[in-house]
Parts: C-alpha cells; structure tokens; sequence
C-alpha cells in the first residue's frame, strides 16, 4: 500500500470509529456540562420522584457520585466555586447578585484576577460554547475562554417568551426559555464541526419563577400524589417570599415539569451528538448549582430558604454523573465531592494541565474515580460557606458556625439523618465540637480568609441587606 492511501485508510477509519461511537486515540475529549439550577439530588427519575428518562438513562450508563455537594447552598457564589474552584471569601461573591450587579453597564467583573478552567481548556485548543444561565456578572459579555454565547441576562426571569443575548446581539425568540437555550446549544454544535468542544448548558429550570412550562412536561404528573414533596409543618425560620409553595399543588407540579422540561432537553443534546458521530467521544456531566428543599425540613428553597441561612443536606447535595460510554464503565461513588472539586477534575480527566498552585484554589482532582485506578485514600471532610455561614461536613457529622447573632449548630448525621436535633451542647459531643471547631478555622486561616466576623470584607458586591430582616429574604 502505498503512503498516502495508507495515511488515508488510516483517517477513514478514525472518522468511522467515532461514528460507531469509539474514540480515535489522538483525538480531544468532548465534553458537555448541563447544569440545573435549584435542583435538589433528591429530584430525579432514578430516585422515583420525577420523569427523567434521560438523566436515568446517563446515571444507568455512567459514573455516579452519591456523595457530590455544592460548597455554597445559592446561585451566584457556587457557580463561581465551580468555575474557578475556590470558596466565596476568597473568589468574593458571597450570596446572590442582585440585578445591578448582574448585568448592564455598572455591572462587575467578579471573574477578574481569577483563573477558570474554561480559559485553560481554550488555550488547550478546545472551541467553547455558553447557553444558559450565567449570573457571575457582565452577563451579556461573552467571557472567559468562550466564542459562543447565548444568555437572559441576570439569571432570572420569566419562561415564556425571553430575551437572549446571542453573541452581542440582543434576541427575542418566541416560546418556552428551556427548549430556546437548548435551541442555542444545537447551534453550537453544528458550528464547531470537527473541532474539539466544550458546551456549557446552565439550566434556569427548575428556579422559580413557576409561570409556565409546556403541556408536554406536565402531563406525567397529571395524577400525581407529589409523595416525594414531604408534608411538614412549616419551618419557624422559613424564608416568607417563598412561603406560599408549602403543601400547594401547583408549585409542586410546576417544579416537577420544569424538571421535565430539561430532561427533554437533555435527550435533545444527546441526540445531536449521536447524530454527529461524537457520542462515545464526548464526556457528559450532569450536576446542579446547589440543592433545593421542598418541604424537607419544613422549608421551600435553599440555603436562604430560612433566616438565618441554612446548610441542611438538601439545600448543599447536588446530583453528580459522568458519562462517556466508550470509556467510562457504569460505577457508583461514595466518595465526598464538592464543587470546587470540578476545576481540577475537568483539566486531569482531559489531559489539560491546571496552570500555577493557587492556596485558595481548594479542590481536589476525583478523575482517578472515573477510571480504573481510584485513590486509596481520600478526604474525609468537606468545607461550605455562605455569607455569615462556614461549615464542615465529615461522613458522620456536621458542625455548622454562624457570626454572634444567629446560633451554631451540630448535627450527629448517623444516628439523625434528617438534621431534626442540634446537639452542639451536648456534653457528649465536646471533644467533637472542639475538633470540628478547630479545623474549620484552621481551614480558612489556611486559604487567606479573615474570621467569619469579618466575611463582609470579602465582597465588593452590592448585597441583599434588604432581604436580611427577620420576616426572610425574597426569592433570588
């Protein structure tokens, strides 16, 4: 045979092993981030609470974390620990951004001065492309290492007939805001052709506002008895903007279609990439911003569900699923993730060096999980903060530390699961509280933060004191 038609078998059958699903040896690792927002772990088809066939189908088939959690129980701080893998007191955003800081012309950079790991992977070669939620600041501005964008500045708003952002250039296409995003997405993709990719889908489902959703997502749930939203007395500490959901059929139903309608659109992706010929060459994953309650614990919402903020298991426990069927092998996990551990795991699973140390980039690469040598020891606690809230969690206890004016809490989560009894004064637990104590602040001294006391300092963003009276903030 001679050179060239060897050379050119050669690329023939590269191009028919992606085809087939399999993944040429030289050729880049795609990936695919969908990301939900308000999306409790709990709420998922392969838990019996909701219709996700997609989702079930990428957690059958993948590497599932059942210990995964978001190191900040609200929106904007989280999406920047995932970004940029480190905590709020050292990235500086420490709770939600309000309009003005979200978009618009006095907008602020929070990014600036921080490394993210979009950036590394477009100087590793990859084309990459944001549909969806953003709320990290300069909303409409396409950043950070990205070429396609398409977003609702501010991070809210209504499903039904929103504008976009679409690579500079304010849109107004009609119809339902989860189907449209995803619309996008599909764009992306066919522009990037034989390009390796990064597409980052940020969901704004299922967040409220719940004014509308198509018929096609709520009609699984026509008859359903809801039985996985809990029927608790309302939390005395419930946040009153978000009140009105307890025990109302209606919010129940919306958050499930909403749900739904992702999922949907899920399978609209990965059809895509089937169709494309990229599937078996492209690595899912599916997580979520932070947690959501929804009757658990007497709370509708999220961290700022209660004042004072919380940190309950379903405010800070997020689903977690890798998926690349040519090379990952079905599996489930236990060990403890968190958020700012997706930094450091996206660059080693793709071969991409992380760039310089950085003390306050906290996380942790788990991608030794994701293949058949996974590490022999691992962590044994986990770090969260908010606002006036730092807290650590081991696999059996949860020590939680608030400035003066709220109370601190411990929970025992082996013997109480459902975080119903504070023991932070019980004798029993003095030598724990004081260990616990200890390392959290230990832990923080460590990445440069000043004492809880002092966490305002941190900021530049223009925070919610409005929303901080007793009565409880409204919804983000």
């Amino acid at each position: 045979m001679r050179r060239r038609e060897f050379i050119t078998s050669l690329l023939a059958a590269g191009a028919l092993s992606a085809q087939r699903g399999g993944t040429p040896a030289a050729q880049k690792i795609n990936v695919v981030l969908f990301m939900t927002d308000d999306h409790g772990a709990w709420a998922t088809g392969y838990n019996k609470c909701m219709e996700t066939p997609n989702l079930d189908s990428l957690k059958r088939g993948g590497v599932f974390f059942s210990n995964a959690f978001a190191a900040t129980p609200v929106c904007s701080p989280s999406r920047m620990t995932y970004i940029t893998g480190k905590l709020p007191s050292s990235h500086g955003v420490q709770d939600f951004l309000l309009p003005e800081d979200s978009a618009g012309e006095k907008a602020m950079p929070f990014l600036d001065g921080h490394l993210t790991y979009t950036e590394l992977l477009q100087k590793a070669g990859y084309t990459l492309g944001m549909t969806g939620k953003w709320h990290m600041g300069r909303d409409e501005e396409t950043q950070r290492g990205f070429s396609y964008w398409a977003t609702v500045p501010g991070g809210g708003g209504t499903y039904k007939d929103p504008g976009f952002v679409h690579n500079g250039k304010t849109v107004d296409p009609k119809g339902y805001k989860t189907d449209l995003q995803v619309d996008f997405a599909l764009d992306f993709l066919d522009s990037v052709k034989t390009k390796p990719f990064f597409l980052m889908v940020p969901f704004y489902a299922p967040h409220t506002p719940f004014n509308y959703y198509p018929q096609r997502d709520a009609a699984p749930y026509a008859d359903s008895k809801f039985s996985c939203f809990p029927d608790t007395p309302m939390n005395e500490a419930q946040n009153s903007g978000l009140a009105i959901h307890h025990g109302n059929r209606k919010s129940q139903l919306a958050y499930s279609a909403l749900i739904s309608g992702m999922d949907y659109n899920i399978g609209r992706v990965l059809g895509k990439l089937d169709a494309m010929g990229v599937r078996g060459n492209t690595v899912v994953i599916f997580t979520a911003d932070q947690g959501w309650n929804a009757g658990h614990h007497g709370v509708w919402g999220k961290g700022n569900g209660t004042v004072p903020y919380n940190m309950y298991e379903e405010s800070i426990r997020v689903p977690m699923i890798w998926n690349q069927p040519a090379k990952l092998k079905p599996a489930t996990v236990d060990a403890m993730i968190s958020s700012y551990d997706l930094f450091p795991t996206v660059l080693d699973y793709l071969g991409v060096a992380a760039g310089p140390p950085d003390k306050k980039r906290v996380g942790v690469s788990y991608a030794g999980f994701l293949g058949s040598k996974p590490p022999a020891e691992w962590r044994d606690r986990l770090y969260f903060e908010y606002s006036y809230v730092r807290a650590v969690r081991t696999r059996t206890l949860k020590y939680i530390e608030r400035t003066a004016q709220f109370p601190s809490e411990l929970y025992d989560l082996e013997v109480d699961p459902g975080e119903k009894k504070n023991v932070l004064k019980d004798p029993a637990y003095a030598d724990r509280v004081r260990s616990l104590q200890s390392g959290l602040h230990k832990f923080f001294q460590g990445i440069g933060a000043p004492p809880l006391a002092d966490w305002k300092t941190t900021t530049k963003q223009h925070l919610p004191e409005r929303f901080r009276a007793i009565k409880g903030p409204a919804e983000d």
